[in-house]
């Protein structure tokens, strides 16, 4: 089954409360004919459009082939949130990499997330960004453990955390779930779907070209690479993969490092004056499990709630069944609330949780696998990559460098092996291990 059409209608973006709040482009035309290109992106995600982006704006020619709409997969769907550094924490970093190489991947996480800043405001991209994510835990032993993370970041790092006590952050977020928490006021949250639908229109006007519902079908590496979708095919001096979770078999190098999973979200209908029974301040949440319960309020005063993963091709047949469980176990109080929107998105990940970065062929490059941490990292990743094409490639090498680790049991077997470890930290959290 193609994973591109696995859950959605063809070119129509998920029935979400991001879709329905944004301005829809009409649809692009697809490709058509044989054209060339200096450098042809396959997808239009955030990797995708900021690889085009930079490139247009170098002077490159550009074509970015979408097989959907732009925005359609993980970068139009997820959590809004703009975190800080990588997806793994700093003290695992430093046991994993050493205390340089540690180091060196915070500051290029923190170049992402300023990157993410910068282009927000120098195109003018009306994504609702605010300040401020919070991190939390429902054990006292996993809350002394963030504000001992808190202090290894204030101590090495130079980075602040505002530590909440109970009270204090029941304060903020009434929930009797949680015992504490951190607050990260320089990361941020955001409407992903405009944001990407901006780095769209930025790309357009640099001169970038974009085709949708462009399913690539071949592509055949070398020193000039031809892709080949439905009705056209591109000549190219570079080819970028910027697929992500929508990777499918299109290059089975990558497929080995990067494995697509399913999460899911929830819109309340609004709350009125009783979204201060759900979070008194503008932020974001994120606890402490495994398998990550994320929320934060929407501008017309909604809950976006998400939470819950499957594994597999197929979302579930009852998406708001699957986010309603945790969503009443964090706030018992909405058991009786309306749900207005239930949407499912595929991610990527990587068994070390790293971004998988990397030169796949003689002139292709690739990056995916963000493991929930895409928007400044993929956004960043599509830079380092443009640099790459461009012949400054520091920044890109570094990252390649992260080593690698392949999921067990290859493309057949990964997803269960996955299914049954997720299983068991789904039991963890609920004992609270």
């Amino acid at each position: 089954m193609n994973l591109l059409y696995a859950n959605d209608a063809m070119g129509k973006y998920p029935h979400s409360w991001y879709a329905a709040t944004s301005d829809i482009d009409a649809v692009r035309t697809p490709l058509s004919g044989e054209v060339t290109a200096d450098v042809c992106v396959i997808g239009a995600g955030y990797t995708g459009l900021s690889a085009a982006l930079h490139l247009a704006s170098a002077g490159r020619k550009v074509i970015v082939l979408e097989a959907q709409r732009v925005g359609f997969g993980a970068s139009g769907r997820n959590g809004g949130q703009l975190g800080s550094g990588q997806r793994v924490e700093q003290r695992s970093l430093e046991q994993m990499m050493g205390v340089t190489s540690a180091r060196y991947l915070w500051e290029l996480g923190q170049e992402a997330k300023k990157l993410v800043k910068s282009l927000i405001s120098k195109y003018q991209i009306e994504c609702n960004l605010r300040p401020g994510i919070a991190w939390t835990a429902e054990t006292k032993t996993d809350v002394d453990d963030l504000y001992r993370y808190a202090e290894h970041m204030q101590r090495n790092y130079n980075y602040h955390y505002d530590i909440l006590s109970s009270s204090s952050f029941h304060e903020i977020c009434p929930s009797p779930a949680y015992k504490g928490g951190i607050i990260d006021w320089d990361a941020g949250h955001l409407h992903p779907l405009r944001f990407a639908i901006g780095l769209a229109h930025a790309t357009e006007t640099a001169g970038g070209i974009i085709h949708e519902r462009s399913a690539v079908l071949d592509v055949t590496e070398g020193n000039r690479t031809t892709i080949c979708t439905e009705d056209g095919v591109i000549t190219a001096n570079h080819v970028i993969y910027a697929c992500n979770g929508y990777l499918g078999g299109l290059k089975k190098s990558i497929s080995s490092y990067v494995m697509p999973i399913n999460n899911f979200i929830a819109a309340t209908a609004p709350l009125g004056p009783d979204t201060v029974n759900v979070l008194t301040r503008d932020i974001a949440v994120s606890d402490s499990r495994f398998v990550v319960n994320y929320f934060r309020l929407s501008h017309d005063g909604r809950l976006l709630f998400g939470g819950g993963e499957t594994y597999g091709y197929r979302f579930p047949t009852n998406i708001e069944s699957t986010v309603r469980k945790p969503m009443c176990q964090i706030f018992p109080q909405l058991r009786d609330t309306a749900i207005d929107f239930v949407w499912g998105g595929t991610l990527a990940i990587t068994m070390n949780r790293l971004p998988h970065i990397a030169r796949v062929g003689l002139n292709a490059l690739s990056a995916s696998g963000y493991s929930g941490h895409g928007i400044g990292t993929a956004t960043h990743a599509g830079k380092l990559m443009a640099d790459a094409v461009i012949g400054e490639s520091e920044g890109f090498d570094s990252m390649a460098a992260i080593p690698k680790i392949s999921f067990p049991g290859g493309r057949t077997l990964r997803s269960p092996l996955l299914a049954l470890a997720m299983a068991w930290y789904g039991i963890r959290d609920r004992l609270s291990f």
